[in-house]
């Protein structure tokens, strides 16, 4: 899988105000925007998934534990696909 880098500059105090090292916030950042780009339903679950680094499942995980759907189906498109199978 080919990658490309994207370097962001940050003070370095920020690194102490949050008590955290570079790669607790590079992996921070890579959730928040996938779950992010998720949400804006620009990339599929799976895709997500790889942004943030993490496998599918765990991915599903941690937007169950933010409390976003891993699921856009509405009630009427439920409903539709149950009409169409009968």
């Amino acid at each position: 899988m080919d990658t490309q880098t994207i370097s962001i500059d940050f003070p370095s105090d920020i690194f102490l105000a949050l008590n955290e090292n570079e790669n607790e916030i590079k992996h921070q950042i890579r959730v928040a925007l996938a779950i992010r780009l998720y949400r804006l339903e620009k990339l599929t679950i799976g895709k997500a998934a790889q942004i943030a680094g993490l496998s599918r499942f765990q991915f599903e995980t941690t937007l169950s534990e933010n409390e976003i759907p891993i699921s856009n189906l509405t009630i009427e498109d439920v409903i539709s696909d149950i009409e169409k199978l009968k």
